[in-house]
């Protein structure tokens, strides 16, 4: 169950909101983006998905915009994302919202309370991709897990992918700015760039200047799909 997918019409006018979690997730997306900075303009969504709606509604109403985008570094789930790979939403779930029964976990969808799936446009998530991937930049499109707990343990990895067959990344805001851009109804695109292995947490064994360097790309190649 899920969202009807909303296409950016061909004459929309507005800027491009960008909404990063924390500022050197900004400050990698604005060193990509470089001399465009006229069409993005690249804000903080804060910590998790409240955070992430409440920021990108207040700025949204602040403007006009013609699509929003949620950015930044991400867990990748192994044989689907490496470290340093870029990950393009073709779904948006809010993966851990809902209850939990002796039978196994209840999506929002299976209580009736909403619905935990938007669907970016699929046209404009295979023209990111594309280009990312024409510029030799290591990308892929599919499920981006938004939880409100980061995974750090093989069973809650093994219980995600069970619901979610089609994960490829996991974050914490991308389902927030979403939500806030779909009330204005306005298309969003969802952009990991992958800094660790989905599962049992060790530190040690992440690679931030990878991710960054990789969102930085992203920054970049975001310039040359809306301006070129």
């Amino acid at each position: 169950m899920h969202d009807d997918e909303t296409s950016l019409p061909a004459d929309a006018g507005g800027r491009i909101l960008i909404m990063t979690a924390v500022e050197a997730e900004q400050q990698a997306v604005l060193r990509g983006i470089g001399d465009a900075a006229e069409l993005f303009n690249v804000q903080l969504a804060g910590f998790g998905p409240a955070s992430a709606a409440a920021r990108t509604a207040a700025e949204l109403a602040k403007g006009q915009y013609s699509l929003v985008i949620s950015a930044g570094i991400g867990g990748g789930f192994a044989g689907r994302a490496d470290i340093g790979s870029t990950v393009i939403a073709d779904r948006i779930v809010a993966a851990d919202l809902g209850a939990e029964s002796p039978d196994g976990f209840l999506s929002v969808d299976e209580l009736g309370f909403g619905r935990s799936i938007i669907m970016p446009d699929s046209a404009l998530v295979q023209t990111v991709t594309d280009a990312m991937i024409s510029a030799e930049i290591s990308a892929v499109r599919g499920a981006i897990l938004t939880v409100t707990t980061g995974t750090g343990t093989a069973e809650t990895t093994a219980s995600l992918l069970s619901r979610h067959g089609d994960a490829a990344a996991e974050g914490m805001e991308g389902f927030g700015v979403a939500t806030a851009a779909k009330l204005w109804n306005l298309p969003v695109l969802e952009i990991r760039t992958i800094s660790n292995i989905v599962g049992p947490r060790d530190r040690s064994a992440w690679r931030f200047g990878e991710a960054f360097a990789a969102l930085e790309a992203a920054g970049n190649i975001l310039r040359r799909v809306f301006t070129e």
